[in-house]
């Protein structure tokens, strides 16, 4: 019944982590790093929207969730092949983890929403690769 009750409080969470596990069974490597992007948006969005409404667990839950796929995106560099893309991409992971955990503090939701713009312009870069 556990299960059951937490997809009945929150099925938009429950439909995204499932949308989500079955995105990633069929994606390649540069699908992956995609979804990565999306997810970190989302979840700095949530972040952002949580600090301005006073919600100290979401906004918790929501930075955690974003550090961990920063984290997961540096993990994956590859930094023999990508030279200093791979170390561009690294420091820009960093500087974004510093950015959120230090806004995780606060009631701020400017830099959430400004981390989530520049991973939007790199998830924005990652599509025109893949399309090219």
């Amino acid at each position: 019944m556990g299960n059951y009750a937490s997809i009945l409080r929150d099925p938009d969470a429950t439909y995204r982590q499932i949308d989500l596990v079955g995105r990633t069974t069929e994606a390649d490597g540069a699908a992956l790093i995609q979804l990565l992007y999306e997810e970190a948006i989302h979840a700095l969005r949530a972040a952002a929207w949580a600090a301005e409404h006073h919600q100290t667990k979401t906004k918790s839950d929501k930075v955690t969730r974003a550090t961990a796929i920063l984290f997961a995106l540096e993990a994956g560099l590859d930094h023999e092949a990508g030279g200093e893309v791979a170390q561009t991409l690294s420091r820009l992971y960093a500087g974004a983890r510093r950015t959120i955990v230090d806004a995780s503090i606060g009631n701020d939701p400017a830099p959430f929403r400004d981390v989530a713009a520049t991973l939007d312009e790199i998830g924005q870069a990652w599509r025109t690769v893949r399309a090219a």
